[in-house]
């Protein structure tokens, strides 16, 4: 199959269409694209850009989020969800200052050595920010793949063969090749969407092989969907963040525990599972009966 036409007319609509995400200005940093990589991970792109904004405005650079104390980044990171990536990117922000002059490397490999910088996050870093070849699959890419390339409804489990997909997509030209990761994600997340398809209005529906066998309803058996978050040790968890965040001192751990509770429970145990778990992820401090951000 040759993919040359098709990376084409991606790459023409991308620069036609595409929106305009702050983290996609030309003078955005290495910095700037992977602190977006690192917030936009299970998290809608709306929710996302007031708190990027406001990380890059304080924090331009990696040795201006080291200099701060890890909590900061905690509080900071606001109700993102799962803030254990705001712990990991000051790690990596420290790992950056230290080991490599306070520059985002470019290299996959330096890229991976990084705290919280899985495969996706480093080749993304490494296409978006550096403008290397390299093939970038998020989850909307993977529909995007599996609908034009294997005729599949939707896309099935992660697996390796989705980068090569990707690649053989990829123009040969590394800038290009950016552009065409890129344009994939946004024509999943805009048009080529899990529940409502526009295919009136992509550039590849020539080329989609699920279109062109009239639209089969052949997804692959899906995964099991993720619990509820009311309710949840994730809601609870979060009650006792948004104390910690909000608090110019210390709190007492009867407070944290109450402010657990405050809302319904799902057991009795659910506030001291949640107070612990916080203490085991690092994302809270005890001293002397209290607890604080770290």
């Amino acid at each position: 199959m040759d993919t040359t036409p098709i990376a084409s007319a991606l790459n023409a609509w991308y620069a036609r269409t595409a929106r305009e995400l702050p983290w996609r200005a030309a003078a955005v940093t290495p910095w700037a694209i992977l602190v977006s990589e690192f917030m936009l991970q299970q998290t809608q792109v709306d929710r996302v850009i007031p708190r990027w904004t406001a990380w890059i405005e304080r924090w331009p650079t990696p040795s201006a989020l080291a200099a701060e104390e890890p909590g900061e980044a905690v509080r900071a990171w606001d109700r993102l969800g799962y803030p254990r990536r705001a712990l990991w990117l000051h790690r990596a922000a420290i790992e950056i200052a230290e080991q490599h002059g306070d520059q985002v490397p470019s290299d996959v490999d330096q890229l991976l050595a990084l705290t919280g910088i899985g495969p996706y996050t480093a080749r993304a870093v490494a296409a978006f920010a550096f403008g290397e070849r390299h093939p970038v699959v998020d989850t909307n890419t993977r529909r995007v793949l599996a609908r034009m390339m294997h005729g599949k409804a939707a896309a099935g489990m992660p697996a390796p063969s989705d980068l090569s997909d990707m690649e053989q997509l990829l123009p040969e030209q590394p800038e290009a090749a950016a552009v065409c990761n890129a344009a994939a994600m946004e024509l999943g997340a805009v048009v080529c969407t899990a529940r409502a398809p526009r295919c009136d209005a992509c550039p590849v529906a020539q080329w989609c092989e699920w279109r062109g066998a009239g639209y089969p309803d052949n997804a692959p058996s899906k995964r099991p969907r993720q619990a509820k978050f009311a309710s949840s040790d994730r809601q609870v968890r979060g009650r006792i963040m948004a104390v910690l965040r909000n608090a110019a001192a210390p709190v007492s751990t009867a407070q944290a525990l109450a402010a657990a509770a405050d809302g319904g429970v799902r057991d009795p145990e659910q506030p001291r599972r949640a107070y612990d778990s916080l203490i085991t992820d690092g994302l809270m401090v005890e001293f002397d009966g209290t607890v604080r951000l770290p």
